[in-house]
């Protein structure tokens, strides 16, 4: 009896877990196209200061740094919408775990001690993107309604 009341809980606790699986998903892509885009948003600001940085402290390896401020703040602009909206499979993931990695690499900043904590953000949202590139971007997602809908109606992509 006691094992039958055991397997019931667990049962239903499994199915909670796996109804709420699509509303996690969708925070979680929320979350890191947020943090993305916003910085995005601040570069555009005050372009003077973004190429400021981006000539005096960003080491964006093989880029010119006018180009490098360029080419971060479209793919910061840009991808996370992608992402956000669960559209293009897991590429705008990976889009945004190779730039953290890029930004890891070319601000020196970020490995002083008395930044620690920065790096250890990237470092997490780097796991989190991770995740969604592995997992895929769930049920509430463009690319799962696009799918759904051309299941439905016999149409091969």
């Amino acid at each position: 009896m006691c094992m039958k009341l055991i397997k019931s809980l667990w049962t239903g606790f499994n199915k909670t877990l796996n109804y709420l699986m699509p509303v996690g998903d969708l925070f979680v892509r929320f979350w890191i196209a947020r943090l993305f885009f916003l910085s995005g948003l601040s570069k555009i600001q005050s372009w003077s200061t973004t190429i400021s940085l981006f000539q005096n402290e960003y080491q964006v390896p093989l880029l010119h740094p006018v180009i490098a401020a360029h080419i971060c703040t479209i793919v910061e602009l840009v991808v996370p919408i992608f992402l956000f909206l669960g559209l293009g499979q897991r590429l705008p993931a990976f889009i945004l775990f190779v730039f953290n990695i890029i930004i890891v690499c070319s601000y020196p900043v970020l490995w002083m001690n008395v930044t620690g904590p920065a790096l250890a953000q990237h470092f997490y949202w780097g796991i989190l993107i991770m995740m969604i590139m592995l997992h895929g971007n769930g049920k509430l997602s463009l690319d799962y309604l696009i799918e759904y809908l051309c299941s439905r109606k016999k149409i091969n992509l």
